[in-house]
């Protein structure tokens, strides 16, 4: 049985570079279009806001491979949308690494609105009012008030929605496949090695999910108490 240190020595890192690329890009557009999406949720009522929460919940209630075959209907080359995508701009979603990122913001991207949406309900409205008096625009007090009041829950969110998309693999096996070098994830390398019996490379990589994932919470953590602390403590 190998050592970790010949695990290491003859690993391939590109499982961890694509998980981190695709990692970081799925938070950034689920950050602005979570925020987007509970902004607008929350200003609507009934049964238009229940319904329009019902769908943008719906991928974290889906199974993964659920919402990679839905996926897979609307960008595959064999349908209109990913025809059209593929004759007219060269774009390809299914096997590239752009549906590492397709899948891995539509499985993240509840974490993110959810939680965003919660924090801005529990604002103090006679901020907004505040704001309103003092002659502030709607957008300024979005981005002055309203943010920055929501800031620990949209932190949280930011944190489990990069844990997520990190850690993404149903969704993104059946849109992006499994290409080494080019869709392989983190997920998908332990998935195959699993399968050719390599628990020690399996184990390595657990470790180093497991690594990134603690290091996330805890920077964040930090951050959130940095900016806590004048709050005083019970």
């Amino acid at each position: 049985m190998d050592t970790m240190a010949d695990i290491v020595t003859k690993l391939d890192w590109s499982p961890l570079w694509i998980s981190l690329k695709t990692g970081v890009v799925a938070t950034i557009l689920s950050f602005f279009l979570g925020i987007f999406a509970a902004r607008k949720s929350q200003k609507l009522g009934g049964a238009g806001r229940a319904v329009l929460d019902g769908i943008l919940t719906l991928p974290m209630v889906l199974p993964p491979t659920a919402a990679g075959f839905l996926l897979l209907l609307v960008f595959g080359m064999r349908r209109p949308l990913g025809l059209f995508l593929s004759e007219s701009f060269g774009v390809k979603v299914v096997q590239s690494w752009l549906g590492c990122i397709l899948a891995a913001t539509v499985i993240a991207f509840p974490l993110m609105y959810r939680n965003a949406r919660g924090a801005m309900e529990q604002i103090d409205i006679n901020l907004v009012y505040a704001g309103r008096t003092l002659g502030m625009s709607e957008t300024k007090i979005f981005w002055k008030v309203v943010m920055p009041s929501a800031g620990p829950g949209i932190v949280s969110g930011t944190i489990l929605t990069f844990a997520r998309a990190l850690g993404e693999y149903g969704a993104t096996s059946m849109v992006a496949g499994n290409i080494p070098g080019k869709t392989g994830t983190i997920s998908q390398k332990i998935a195959m090695v699993i399968q050719d019996g390599d628990y020690g490379t399996a184990g390595f990589w657990v470790m180093i999910v497991l690594l990134l994932a603690f290091a996330a919470v805890v920077f964040m953590n930090l951050g959130m108490a940095k900016g806590g602390r004048s709050k005083r403590r019970w």
